[in-house]
């Protein structure tokens, strides 16, 4: 069963080649003999239970199992899942358990996934890197030394590691596609409005979205295909898709105009590193050998007006309802960030919504021409554990995160899909290390980097 995707597991489980307690038993096993940090909880008992239940759901000749029935999918734990625990990486949360599953979760063992666990994510999802207070860093499976990236860390590292080939995961400025990158996997943010955070949680100013980390592209399809059903009173709902996006994965690319887009955009500070650039450019070949139009894209907007994403995010942390006896328990950058959201005024807040209205109208008007838009994920490949942690200066800890990220949280302001592809990898001090590629579409248009996304897995 090693390295098998989900949408073979959940096959020859319907098939009758495996049972759904094997799959789990042997997720379970090497869920425990993880080295990367990855895991908050296991649910062994509840793991074994559930593919009790499901195996016995096979029997009847009316059930239509589908295509991840079966598949073990653990939760990030910024999700609630009933009866395990949810302490958001946080030692403020210590010790509380979910009451109810959130409709992420529902929405998926609706689908007959298996909750496996919980994953590490740092500090309620802020920065992006996982290294949660009291627990080790968690790390990408190609070095124990570098990080797995955040917020959704573990995620990525679980499904690099091979121990599952699926896990959800959140992305409010890059927390999907920044760990994809760092652990070789697939990273899809799909369209804001696309996956629901109801019926229990709350949009704000709509960054963030949850979505999967996952090996293969179509593994994602099959998942935004179960995760793409809304709740009622959704405020930001995504435009319709024409159909499964899973099906839509066996329609051949078309040719498409894709921008290249090389200059950092939230900070001024950002140095590429030369195995990016270089990354970049073999990924714009395969590109133009495909048959594609590749044309320069420029930089949408400047890290001035970027800044409106640091008010609402500054904000966001600091609305987290945190007991105020564990506010001093917090780490240094959370209590920063929390600091620096209550410095803003009202009308801040509204000048900062309004920046990010008009850097989503500026996008639009430079980009729309190109049906995709295509730059490295991040910065560098994945750092050294630490490389950005600043616990002294936590001012200098988010300016050092935004030169990692420089193109990441583009997507999350203008609401749009982006992807980020494992399609290459750089041998950086002695070891061979992931390099993502993030590609990005208009409103509503998964489908487009869905089937590019296959395509150049095909090629590689």
């Amino acid at each position: 069963m090693d390295q098998l995707t989900a949408l073979q597991t959940a096959a020859r489980i319907t098939s009758g080649e495996l049972s759904v307690p094997e799959v789990v038993d042997a997720a379970l096993e090497q869920a425990h003999a993880d080295t990367c940090n990855a895991w908050t909880f296991i649910d062994d008992e509840g793991a074994r239970r559930r593919a009790v239940h499901l195996q016995e759901r096979l029997a009847d000749r009316d059930f239509h199992p589908g295509p991840l029935f079966g598949v073990p999918c653990p939760i990030k734990d910024l999700n609630e899942c009933k009866g395990m625990p949810m302490e958001a990486g946080s030692a403020a949360l210590a010790g509380k358990v979910s009451i109810h599953d959130d409709g992420v979760v529902t929405l998926l063992k609706g689908a007959g996934t298996i909750p496996i666990g919980k994953t590490t994510t740092p500090e309620f999802g802020l920065p992006c890197y996982t290294e949660p207070v009291g627990r080790p860093a968690t790390v990408t499976p190609f070095d124990p030394t570098r990080m797995s990236g955040g917020s959704s860390g573990g995620a990525a590292a679980v499904v690099g590691a091979g121990e599952v080939p699926i896990a959800q995961g959140s992305d409010g400025g890059g927390s999907i596609r920044i760990p994809a990158s760092c652990c070789g996997v697939v990273g899809l943010k799909p369209t804001r409005g696309r996956i629901s955070s109801g019926p229990y949680g709350l949009d704000g100013p709509g960054l963030t979205t949850a979505g999967v980390l996952t090996r293969t592209v179509r593994d994602t399809a099959a998942a935004l295909d179960v995760l793409s059903i809304g709740w009622p009173g959704d405020p930001f709902p995504a435009p319709r898709a024409a159909g499964s996006f899973l099906a839509g994965c066996e329609h051949p690319s078309p040719r498409l105009r894709i921008g290249v887009l090389t200059d950092p955009v939230i900070s001024d500070d950002a140095e590429v590193h030369p195995a990016v650039a270089a990354a970049l450019a073999r990924t714009v070949r395969t590109l133009e050998d495909l048959g594609h139009i590749v044309e320069p894209a420029s930089r949408p907007f400047g890290a001035d007006a970027w800044n409106s994403f640091r008010c609402v995010w500054a904000v966001g942390a600091a609305s987290i309802p945190v007991p105020a006896e564990a506010e001093d328990g917090l780490l240094p950058y959370t209590r920063w960030l929390r600091e620096l959201g209550r410095g803003y005024s009202a009308v801040d807040l509204a000048d900062a919504q309004a920046g990010i209205q008009r850097i989503t109208r500026t996008t639009s008007e430079l980009w729309d021409h190109f049906d995709v838009v295509v730059s490295p994920t991040l910065a560098q490949p994945p750092l050294l554990v630490g490389g950005l942690r600043d616990d002294s200066d936590p001012a200098g800890d988010f300016d050092a995160q935004c030169a990692f990220t420089p193109w990441t949280s583009v997507w999350n302001l203008t609401g749009r899909p982006a992807i980020s592809l494992p399609l290459h990898t750089a041998v950086v001090d002695g070891v061979e290390l992931p390099i993502g590629m993030m590609f990005g579409a208009r409103m509503g248009q998964e489908d487009v980097l869905l089937a590019l996304g296959c395509q150049l897995e095909d090629a590689r």
